[in-house]
């Protein structure tokens, strides 16, 4: 294992919404014996709220605010030496701050996920408030990807099982 992983065990799994983040985390945290925190989860259930209702009711400031305070305590655990698998949401880690956090804490994997699979992906949901409009959708993606391409690791994904995504990430120089 790299001694940034020795110090502060993290790995934290950016990407964009739909990629994949979620059902990747639980399955390398399985793999590893780590625990899984699902940031938007962690969220939800810290204030009794969707994310889509803080969104429509708080706006998405004050998301970003709860959002990072969010990430503060995951790491604030990864510091301690708790080793964490992390999946932050879709926007978490363009924000300077949590940039910062994520770099200084542990290691970042991008799941580069190609937009048609992300949209036939969330197209049955209706709980992601920034993906209600499809041409807001593909402008965002676009826009994002450059912050993403700021993590420390890149692994494309497509439709494939999580285990096969998970069989990538831990045949990084991680370990």
């Amino acid at each position: 294992m790299i001694l940034k992983l020795k110090r502060t065990p993290g790995i934290y799994l950016v990407g964009f919404m739909g990629s994949g983040k979620s059902t990747v985390g639980r399955a390398l945290a399985e793999e590893l014996g780590w625990n899984f925190v699902d940031l938007d989860e962690e969220i939800e259930r810290e204030q009794g709220s969707s994310i889509a209702s803080i969104f429509d009711q708080r706006g998405e400031a004050e998301f970003r605010l709860l959002e990072t305070d969010a990430l503060r305590r995951c790491v604030r655990t990864v510091q301690s030496g708790h080793p964490r698998v992390i999946s932050l949401g879709g926007g978490a880690f363009l924000e300077h701050e949590n940039l910062d956090l994520v770099s200084n804490n542990g290691v970042s994997v991008w799941l580069d996920c190609p937009l048609p699979v992300i949209e036939r992906r969330i197209a049955v949901f209706t709980h992601r408030p920034l993906a209600r409009d499809p041409n807001h959708l593909r402008h965002l993606y676009e826009v994002r990807r450059e912050g993403y391409a700021r993590a420390d690791y890149r692994i494309e994904t497509d439709d494939e099982e999580a285990a096969a995504t998970v069989a990538r990430i831990l045949a990084l120089p991680l370990f």
